[in-house]
């Protein structure tokens, strides 16, 4: 397995595996227009020619990036696809010279493996909260922040 940009026609599978685990409250859906305006925020994983995992890491800013929809197929989880993914998202903002990476997640341990730290949602900057307006659980989020320092990589 490895962790590769995501084409074109991964974005449908891409739209049903995140929408599944929206669907069981486990993340905040994803509308298909959303995904293709951000495809090139994605990676994905496959097994074969089964696409299986997927993560996106969003800029907001020149040092400021989320990792989001970090998902995997439940048949594969605990296989190293969502840590291959959290790698190539690190490894891109590393890349670009950006030295902060977010997270709100419903699974702070699997992040805190990378060396994230929880936060307060508090200390996240402003321009993050644009999204949230949209968000269905706005202003009640009960996702945990978690920020990765790069530390200064240009």
């Amino acid at each position: 397995m490895k962790a590769e940009k995501a084409r074109i026609d991964d974005i449908s599978q891409i739209h049903k595996l995140v929408n599944y685990f929206a669907d069981k409250g486990e993340m905040l859906p994803r509308a298909l227009s959303e995904l293709y305006e951000n495809m090139r925020d994605f990676f994905v994983v496959r097994h074969g020619e089964q696409l299986v995992a997927c993560a996106a890491l969003h800029v907001f800013w020149s040092d400021l990036a989320e990792i989001r929809a970090v998902s995997v197929v439940e048949e594969m989880q605990d296989q190293g696809a969502g840590a291959l993914l959290i790698q190539a998202c690190l490894e891109e903002a590393r890349s670009m010279g950006i030295e902060t990476i977010f997270c709100l997640t419903y699974m702070p341990d699997f992040f805190e493996q990378f060396g994230f730290r929880q936060v307060d949602k508090m200390e996240l900057p402003r321009k993050i909260w644009g999204e949230c307006l949209r968000c269905p659980k706005f202003p009640d989020c009960d996702e945990v922040a978690l920020i990765y320092e790069l530390g200064s990589s240009r």
